[in-house]
């Protein structure tokens, strides 16, 4: 439980001086943040690797399901495929355990640190990922994928939160994108498994693919037992000496210099000031300011909210996950494809070779105009694939020894070929962009919930987008066939409307800027912003160039244990 929950911050004031915390403060915008070096990058890039848990969980599934032996566990033997129903369960049943475990997520993260949570996190999808190995039917597969997803969903949320407060502003953008690299990464693993273990005949054929999660785990918990906390979370709670001993970790420099002194000064003074703006009672108060404020103002904790939210819906509602998710089947359908699992493996490539280069582009051009034409081009994809599959692609077939093969396999491979063209576009643009923005958006009163929620909002959508597409595409149900990227392409011109009207620019601000920006600009004026003062020279610097006593909250050991068990 967070401390803006439990504490009106009564607690004594400790004179900052005489308890050695007197903070060096500047007005000069430049300063408030430390060089970026080898280690401090290494170490916020570590972080990173938590991307794989989504990737994997996301893409190993889809061969899985395509399994001869694994169908005939679940359906019996003589079943060509699973029915709609158990496929959505076994599929979607992941995403509703990641949206309540990513929403516990925030909550546990104020009361115990970000990185204790993602550690817990990691306990948890284990001991899914052991029920799932030992899953020999329908029921413990699964129980195995819903726990399996509380522990992705305590990750997914809180490794975006423990990375934007660790990372410096001006490698942010990249750094957090490569979560959504690493993510690409498990479907590239997950692809290779699959094709792998495809014509093994034992239950090896999808016992291997879950049992490999494992490492996972294992190495993300490991690694970050050796990492630091995040020091916005101690200031946060009011311990400043802890904040700076782990600021001096993340950016390699001694404590009593003056860029540890005046980075954390910046961060104390936008605490505290944040603090006053958005006052917390209790628990239940704290949930609240999530959703206060009004509508129309664009940097109100309710518009923050719906803009984390909603840009993660919109990243779902471009349909990438149905390439990923079902392609298989799909493709299979056609009779176009001599390997499918092969064609779906190159979607995957595509997928991960396209993504880095939103490392350099996120930076140089800004987060709003990646998405702004990464939208652009993936409705340009979505609507070319659905007009050649309507005239000659996809739902032209004829049948040949009962199997169904597309009339024109040509356009089939154009098909294919837009298809690879939509994930490059979406990998280098709203794949990461859509994860640095919602790290970036929330002031630190609700910043945990915010991303809780927003990535909650992902799982969500998820979990819709995979329970009903077998109901769009099966050919027992809806048989869309390519008229659904007719779907995907009308969702992808949403995005594209929406990146205009409501998603600020926030490159090379800090996170305490940001919260400066969106009081002062427009979507669309955001990105000519520049900072002209900081956060510790409005909240007061005295003669000596300190942060002013009464900026600075600290509270002693007793305290915090206190506030903790209240």
């Amino acid at each position: 439980m967070s401390t803006t929950d439990k504490t009106t911050h009564h607690d004594e004031e400790h004179n900052a001086a005489s308890s050695g915390l007197a903070l060096r403060a500047t007005t000069d915008v430049e300063r408030i943040e430390a060089p970026v070096t080898l280690k401090a990058y290494l170490m916020c890039a570590f972080a990173a690797f938590g991307g794989i848990f989504f990737g994997y969980e996301s893409g190993y599934i889809n061969g899985v399901t395509g399994s001869q032996t694994f169908i005939d566990i679940i359906e019996g033997p003589g079943a060509s495929s699973l029915t709609a129903s158990h496929n959505s369960l076994i599929t979607s049943i992941l995403s509703c355990g990641t949206f309540f475990g990513a929403l516990g997520a925030g909550d546990v993260s104020d009361f115990i640190g970000r990185r204790p949570t993602i550690i817990v996190g990691c306990m948890i999808y284990i001991v899914g990922v052991i029920l799932q190995v030992a899953s020999h039917g329908l029921g413990l597969i699964v129980a195995g994928r819903l726990i399996a997803g509380v522990g992705v969903g305590f990750v997914s949320a809180i490794i975006i939160l423990y990375m934007s407060e660790i990372t410096p502003r001006k490698v942010r953008g990249a750094l957090v994108s490569g979560y959504q690299f690493n993510i690409t990464l498990g479907l590239l693993i997950a692809s290779c498994v699959n094709y792998a273990t495809e014509n093994r005949k034992d239950t090896g054929s999808y016992r291997i693919p879950i049992g490999i999660q494992f490492a996972w785990g294992i190495i993300l918990a490991t690694g970050l037992f050796l990492l630091p906390e995040s020091p916005r979370y101690f200031v946060k709670r009011g311990e400043i000496e802890k904040a700076a001993g782990v600021l001096s970790r993340l950016r390699g420099q001694p404590r009593e210099s003056n860029y540890i002194q005046e980075e954390l000064a910046e961060i104390v003074a936008n605490a505290e000031y944040e603090r006053q703006v958005i006052p917390s009672k209790n628990y239940f108060d704290s949930w609240a300011n999530c959703f206060k404020g009004s509508l129309w103002n664009g940097s109100s904790n309710v518009r923050r909210t719906i803009l984390g939210t909603s840009l993660q819906m919109m990243q779902q509602w471009t349909g990438v996950n149905f390439i990923f998710y079902f392609s298989t089947p799909f493709l299979k359908s056609t009779g176009a494809i001599a390997n499918p699992f092969i064609i779906s493996l190159i979607f995957t490539l595509v997928n991960v070779c396209s993504t880095p280069i939103s490392f350099y582009t996120i930076e140089k051009f800004g987060r709003r105009p990646l998405l702004l034409w990464g939208a652009l081009g993936m409705l340009i994809c979505q609507f070319l694939v659905a007009i050649i599959g309507v005239t000659v692609g996809f739902n032209h077939t004829h049948l040949v020894d009962g199997a169904s093969i597309a009339n024109n396999k040509s356009a089939v491979n154009a098909q294919i070929a837009f298809i690879a063209i939509f994930i490059f576009c979406f990998a280098s643009t709203w794949g990461p962009g859509a994860w640095v923005l919602i790290g970036e958006i929330f002031p630190l009163p609700i910043r945990s919930r915010g991303v809780a929620l927003s990535t909650a909002s992902n799982w969500l959508w998820n979990c819709i987008i995979t329970v009903i597409t077998p109901y769009m595409v099966n050919s027992d149900k809806g048989d869309l066939k390519s008229h659904v990227f007719w779907i995907w392409g009308g969702l992808c011109t949403c995005a594209f409307i929406y990146s205009y009207f409501l998603v600020p620019e926030t490159k090379g601000l800090t996170l305490e800027q940001v919260d400066r920006m969106l009081e002062e600009t427009t979507p669309r004026t955001s990105a000519g912003w520049r900072p002209r003062t900081t956060f510790a020279s409005e909240m007061g610097i005295n003669q000596e160039g300190h942060l002013k006593d009464k900026v600075v909250h600290v509270e002693d050991d007793k305290a915090v244990a206190a506030r903790d068990l209240a």
